[in-house]
């Protein structure tokens, strides 16, 4: 036997789901269990998967199954190849298991896996949901419902693919479904569950058929509308031409001008001067300017880095644990609170001066973001994928890396994005309070001298800064989370 229930019971919030099921599934048998709705199918399916542990009475599973969701779960920063590589990925390769290439093949998939699952009809997710199970190593497939968000025809054609699946591969086969026509033409036996119990079990040999009636009316109408084609791409919608980009540079352009006029009505270059003045303060300096402009990035962009890694070995472990979170909140809390301004005194005195006490005072200031948004990103991920990855029998290491990093990630970049500015404005208060090189020294020198012109050649340098490290997070964003937008 590939599977055997003896006595089952299982409750859910207090409730009777399973009580004392019995089943017995044949090794290589296409078994359907019908029901009606809130019956305990699904959680009968996720018994015998290990998803859930029964409160009395014995499961017994040849190997451990491979399981195909009613909402497929593919998830949706892995191409489709990736997708299916997934088990593979999480244990090795395996004798007599297909590969990605081999599994889609016998889905007949084998053409699409570059794309990614928003690319994909209804249909061709549910082929490379089962073909991901196929590239399991395991002789039991359980199938929870996986045609129900299919069309009749399309449904009607995989029931037939199905069946041949099933006969190439002898997998052992547990199928749920709600249709007593499709489990009358799939299955070897149909169980019945009703109240939490198995009522039943019938031999069909397959004398069901995929539809009830193949002359008369219904005949008429299957021959209008043709084969069920499950194996249709969303279109693509064509990216239309980009002006975005003019409305930025107008209103730079509308800024300069109004600087210029308010700058002529003033005539106070200390206190602001024209635009001109600047770009000849930063010409006659630039060689000074260009290397505090750097020595400020420099610092920025480590400190940033530092409090990133830092927030996301914090945040990560908050974000799994709810009761750590609000023990260590009054710290959280008081640490964001606190200035950075007071704790750059703090340091100079404890570390001196130089590169890293520099970065370190950054490194705080870009760390509460990146660790706020890694709580959030990791509480966000989709409690379906991390069933999935049990169902895998995955690690928590490889949950880390493969679901919870990339499930988590485009919080994350919104959080680096922050992080990024705070981490330069919290070198640039370094650079105020130690008179060590950099931007913000520039501003302070030039306002000791009275020198407007300079001052504001070094703020420039500041904001065209902080605009090139928010356009490479963005630029990061869209290639990291390419295969993720919307059409």
């Amino acid at each position: 036997m590939a599977i055997q229930l003896s006595g089952v019971q299982l409750r859910l919030d207090r409730t009777m789901i399973l009580d004392g099921v019995d089943l017995t599934v044949r090794r290589g048998e296409l078994l359907a269990i019908i029901g009606p709705s809130g019956g305990g199918k699904s959680t009968l399916l996720r018994v015998i998967a290990g998803l859930l542990t029964p409160e009395a009475g014995t499961v017994q599973v040849s190997t451990p199954p491979a399981f195909v969701f009613q909402d497929y779960r593919l998830l949706p920063w892995r191409t489709v190849r990736a997708n299916v590589r997934l088990p593979g990925d999480l244990h090795g390769p395996e004798e007599g298991v297909p590969d990605a290439d081999e599994a889609l093949k016998l889905v007949g998939m084998q053409s699409y896996g570059g794309l990614y699952p928003r690319q994909l009809s209804g249909g061709m997710r549910a082929r490379v949901a089962l073909a991901r199970a196929l590239a399991q190593s395991s002789d039991v497939l359980l199938l929870d419902e996986p045609f129900a968000a299919l069309d009749a025809l399309v449904r009607e054609r995989f029931n037939d693919e199905l069946l041949h699946l099933h006969d190439k591969t002898g997998r052992t086969t547990v199928l749920i479904t709600h249709s007593i026509r499709e489990a009358a033409y799939l299955a070897d036996r149909v169980a019945v569950l009703r109240n939490g119990r198995v009522v039943r079990v019938l031999d069909t040999g397959r004398r069901g058929r995929a539809t009830a009636y193949t002359d008369g009316l219904e005949a008429e109408l299957r021959a209008l509308l043709g084969e069920g084609d499950s194996t249709r791409l969303q279109p693509e919608v064509a990216a239309p031409v980009q002006w975005g980009w003019v409305w930025p540079l107008l209103a730079i352009v509308l800024g300069l001008t109004l600087w210029q006029l308010i700058a002529s009505l003033l005539n106070q270059p200390f206190l602001l001067p024209a635009p001109e003045q600047v770009w000849a303060a930063f010409l006659t300096g630039r060689a000074e300017l260009l290397n505090y402009l750097y020595l400020t990035a420099r610092t920025a962009i480590l400190g940033s880095l530092l409090g990133g890694v830092v927030g996301m070995l914090i945040g990560y472990p908050l974000g799994k644990s709810a009761w750590l979170e609000r023990f260590l909140s009054p710290f959280i809390v008081a640490s964001q609170s606190t200035p950075i301004v007071v704790l750059a005194p703090i340091l100079i005195t404890a570390l001196g001066f130089g590169l890293w006490p520099a970065v370190i005072v950054s490194a705080l200031s870009a760390l509460y973001p990146v660790m706020i948004s890694t709580i959030v990103g990791v509480r966000e991920v989709d409690r379906g994928y991390l069933e999935l990855f049990r169902s895998l029998r995955a690690t928590p290491w490889q949950r880390l890396r493969y679901l919870e990093w990339p499930g988590a990630l485009p919080v994350m970049l919104g959080g680096l994005r922050l992080a990024l500015s705070l981490g330069l404005i919290g070198a640039v208060v370094w650079e105020f309070v130690s008179n060590q090189p950099g931007l913000g020294f520039a501003v302070n020198q030039a306002r000791a001298y009275y020198n407007g012109p300079r001052q504001y050649a070094a703020i420039v340098l500041l904001v065209l800064l902080g605009v090139a490290l928010y356009l490479l997070v963005t630029a990061l964003e869209r290639r990291a989370l390419r295969g993720r937008r919307l059409s």
